[in-house]
């Protein structure tokens, strides 16, 4: 699974310094005195799939990270996206396979409408969302604006025909939900 187009990596970047320049200074603690909250575990109930995740940056490229082909079990967080269960937009990837077997996102095509998906946090908190779209779009086309700027949560995979000259799928699959609660 690759999201690999720059202009992707720039429209995230670029919302989190609009949404910053929107809150402003609100007197809050600096970051560093507040515990950093990240998110731990996704899980699926629709799927059975529960899996841990682990942060994802940037690249030296300036490309979003994806976690590593030798841990395909585990989905990973964009630190440039929101914290699960907090305003704006969430980012989670994950690989739908490997060279050899199936990966964590593997039957994120087969989500439904009205799923259930929740985050358990660092805080002990679970942010729950209910899929409001899932949707197959081309990596030419990818919606960088509606994934990184609208509230939400976004997993996101690769899927579609198998370009064998570039070694990667053609189309991303994009799961959109909205915010329920936090238990």
């Amino acid at each position: 699974m690759a999201v690999s187009t720059r202009w992707v990596v720039v429209a995230g970047i670029v919302t989190g310094v609009a949404l910053f320049m929107a809150n402003g200074d609100r007197g809050d603690h600096p970051q560093e005195e507040r515990p950093a909250v990240v998110p731990k575990r996704i899980d699926i109930p629709a799927l059975s799939l529960k899996a841990p995740l682990m942060k994802l940056g940037l690249s030296d490229e300036g490309d979003v990270e994806l976690p590593p082909f030798d841990r395909p079990s585990t989905a990973g967080w964009y630190t440039g996206s929101a914290v699960p269960g907090e305003p704006g937009a969430s980012v989670i990837i994950g690989h739908v396979d490997t060279k050899t077997a199936p990966a964590v996102f593997y039957r994120l095509r087969d989500l439904r409408k009205g799923a259930l998906v929740k985050v358990a946090r660092s805080d002990g908190e679970t942010a729950e969302y209910r899929v409001d779209s899932v949707e197959r779009v081309s990596k030419d086309s990818f919606p960088a604006e509606r994934v990184y700027a609208e509230d939400g949560l976004r997993l996101i995979t690769c899927g579609g025909d198998f370009d064998w000259s570039r070694h990667e799928y053609r189309d991303n699959i994009i799961v959109y939900a909205s915010f329920v609660r936090d238990t």
